[in-house]
């Protein structure tokens, strides 16, 4: 620890009296300073022992020892050296008060102790407190050191909680807790999720500082990784503020948890690669190849049906969201304990997950969180620039081409309904009518129609009406006549007139099919 006054006044060879000040003794003392100037207080930082004669001091002034004092105490000066025998053979009763007074340390020197021993005496103790700081933390740096080559992070954050008399905590590219020791501070870890999600929005390396006085611990939060975006984070919780060993000990966790991410790294981009080779064999219908392929790493994935996700970035800087929606899918799979393949293709991601397991639940919940801020109002435009998400039904590897080709339909109905994520059991459940939307559907019916409705503007009749009353009856005249109240002669007449404008038959099924759509479309909102 750093030297003290209480330890300076037990040095035998200064021999320093305590004059005031005697429960205050405990202070650590940065350094020992000598100034008879009547104010020293400009050239202070604060924690120093100032060492005076008072040479330039009425120190019999009661008043003028008052604010001298005063001001020390307000600089940081954390004792006051008087020597005697020098300019007075005795401290003088004024300055004896006025420490009194203020609670400042008051240390007699003896003519006998030059202030340069006492000086010394300060060096020599901050010295050895930083000697044993440095040996401590290399003993510390060779512990984390043996824990992460034998135990992994887990054996690493152990030996750091060790080492600060606290806890630590790991946390992966999504936010989530991997590891915590003690066991009982993964609970303590979890409520910290939002400071780590603002830790990681800053580029690495960063760090910050939760808690203080009014909170139950006080705790550091540092990213990890060599990237522009964090790949985890560390927290490491105390009671105190670190001294130097243990900001020994941190600096080392930090350094061989950003190995083992950047391992980490270096081992999953090689697992990509053979995610990427399965799933070209799936989509080239050779399921027993990929299947050969995925051996232990993927091969479980393929033993149960799975889904097919498909996604996109509507047009802003697809890289960042689309590994933002990577790191999400495999962080979830993670600590479920499942497979996951997720595979960059080009301008997207294409993940193949267990149908009902957590990347999928992940996945969903992601895209549902987007869906909402798209729906606020303020939110404005760059809420355009997100991911467009399709997701195929539950497969297997036999199907997988069908499957991508499921996921790509309801990611091209996403995009086009203005939608994040689109499930196509959802499109099979739902109505075709939607999709008339599109404005390419509206143009052709707007312009299959026209004839007609040009027909119509000149009061010669109505046709428009006629055609749709003629076919939601499937072409039965008499019904369709009482429903528009004319006589069925009448809409026979009318129905020749359609086929005239148009040039088409409607007794080509073809013809009934698009003209009805083309009636939908111009009629859906």
């Amino acid at each position: 620890m750093p030297p003290t006054l209480a330890s300076l006044v037990n040095h035998s060879a200064l021999k320093l009296t305590v004059r005031a000040g005697e429960d205050h003794l405990d202070v650590p003392v940065r350094w020992a300073h000598v100034s008879e100037l009547a104010d020293p207080v400009p050239y202070m930082e604060g924690g120093e022992l100032l060492l005076i004669t008072a040479l330039k001091l009425d120190a019999e002034d009661r008043e003028a020892m008052r604010r001298y004092v005063r001001r020390l105490v307000g600089a940081g000066v954390v004792g006051l050296g008087f020597a005697v025998g020098v300019n007075y053979d005795e401290t003088p009763e004024p300055l004896v008060d006025a420490c009194a007074q203020e609670g400042l340390p008051l240390l007699e020197v003896p003519r006998r102790t030059p202030f340069l021993a006492i000086s010394k005496a300060v060096s020599a103790a901050i010295a050895a407190d930083q000697y044993r700081a440095v040996t401590a933390g290399f003993a510390a740096q060779r512990e984390l050191t043996k824990q992460a080559l034998g135990a992994g992070p887990e054996g690493v954050l152990g030996a750091l909680a060790a080492q600060v008399d606290g806890w630590a905590a790991l946390y992966d590219a999504s936010g989530a807790v991997v590891a915590a020791a003690p066991d009982w501070a993964g609970r303590r870890a979890a409520r910290l999720t939002a400071e780590v999600e603002r830790l990681r929005e800053r580029p690495a390396p960063a760090s910050s500082v939760v808690g203080g006085p009014d909170h139950e611990d006080r705790v550091e939060l540092h990213s990890l990784g060599t990237g522009r975006r964090p790949r985890a984070a560390l927290a490491v919780g105390t009671a105190a503020a670190l001294g130097t060993a243990e900001r020994y000990a941190v600096h080392s966790a930090i350094a061989l948890l950003t190995l083992t991410t950047e391992r980490s790294r270096s081992l999953h981009a090689a697992e990509q690669r053979v995610g990427t080779a399965v799933l070209r064999m799936l989509l080239a219908g050779e399921p027993d190849h990929a299947r050969a392929v995925a051996g232990d790493l993927y091969g479980a994935l393929l033993d149960a049906p799975f889904r097919m996700i498909v996604a996109e970035s509507a047009s802003g800087p697809a890289g960042e969201h689309l590994g933002e929606l990577a790191e999400t899918v495999e962080s979830a799979a993670a600590r479920a304990g499942e497979a996951v393949l997720v595979v960059p293709e080009g301008e997207r991601l294409v993940v193949l997950a267990a149908d009902g397991g957590a990347a999928v639940a992940a996945c969903t919940a992601c895209a549902a969180a987007r869906e909402a801020e798209r729906a606020r109002p303020e939110q404005g435009r760059a809420d355009e620039d997100g991911l467009v998400v399709g997701l195929s039904a539950p497969t297997g590897p036999t199907a997988a081409s069908a499957a991508y080709k499921q996921a790509e339909q309801a990611l091209s109905v996403a995009r086009r309904r203005g939608r994040v994520f689109v499930e196509h059991e959802q499109l099979a459940a739902g109505s075709v009518l939607p999709l008339l939307a599109d404005d390419a559907v509206k143009a052709f019916a707007d312009g299959l129609l026209r004839a007609l409705h040009e027909h119509d503007a000149t009061g010669r009749g109505d046709l428009v009406a006629s055609l749709r009353a003629w076919l939601s009856r499937h072409g039965q005249w008499d019904a369709a006549a009482a429903d528009l109240g004319v006589h069925r002669h009448t809409l026979r007449y009318r129905m020749r007139r359609v086929e005239e404008i148009l040039g088409r038959s409607l007794d080509d099924p073809d013809v009934r099919m698009e003209l009805w759509l083309a009636l939908k479309a111009t009629t859906t909102e």
